[in-house]
């Protein structure tokens, strides 16, 4: 994980676009027990302007009790919130209570390009770095909002359990190498350009 968020690191990304699932995935694989909420918790953390939002789109409230762990985060600068009109009213509210930022974009689903718009709009977010799994990653493809592909390749071979994060693109997407990087203990970094 330190070599996947120093890779990250190196994009500059004012915000990282985080979906619910793999925030979900990563607390409970990360964390023994759910750290209970604190004070400290319902107010936006005072930190570097250099650091990015985390970008968390999330219309079925699945992170309601979660979010304080990433708000804690030493490289998160505060969550944001991405919702839908169908969001249930309760969590909005457990939102609200928290402090935390939110935007309604779409009237059942997330309106990503709309979303993406308004940051940029809103917060000068020129580059989003997109930090997530199959369903995220996919809709962004699909719908034509991804412009470089990052992709670190471990030296094990996962087989049977393998985890298809591009199982769900519609089509081929022509790439081109924009970078080839040999890491340590065998680790590849590849980054390609999407063509348009």
């Amino acid at each position: 994980m330190m070599l996947h968020y120093k890779i990250a690191g190196n994009y500059g990304a004012k915000a990282h676009l985080i979906g619910s699932n793999t925030v979900k995935v990563g607390v409970e694989l990360f964390e023994n027990q759910i750290p209970l909420e604190e004070k400290e918790d319902f107010t936006k953390p005072q930190r570097n302007k250099d650091l990015p939002y985390w970008v968390i789109p999330d219309s079925t409230g699945k992170l309601k009790g979660l979010l304080h762990t990433c708000r804690r985060f030493e490289f998160c600068r505060d969550v944001i919130v991405l919702v839908s009109e169908a969001t249930p009213k309760e969590y909005l509210r457990h939102l609200e209570e928290r402090n935390y930022t939110y935007y309604i974009g779409g009237k059942d689903h997330i309106n990503l390009k709309k979303l993406l718009e308004l940051l940029h709009s809103e917060y000068k977010v020129k580059k989003v770095l997109a930090d997530t799994g199959n369903i995220l990653s996919s809709l962004l493809i699909n719908q034509g909002l991804v412009s470089e592909l990052s992709l670190l390749i471990h030296p094990i071979i996962v087989g049977r359990n393998s985890y298809n994060i591009f199982s769900d693109i519609n089509e081929n997407i022509a790439l081109r190498l924009k970078k080839f990087e040999r890491l340590p203990n065998g680790y590849i970094w590849l980054a390609y350009k999407v063509k348009k």
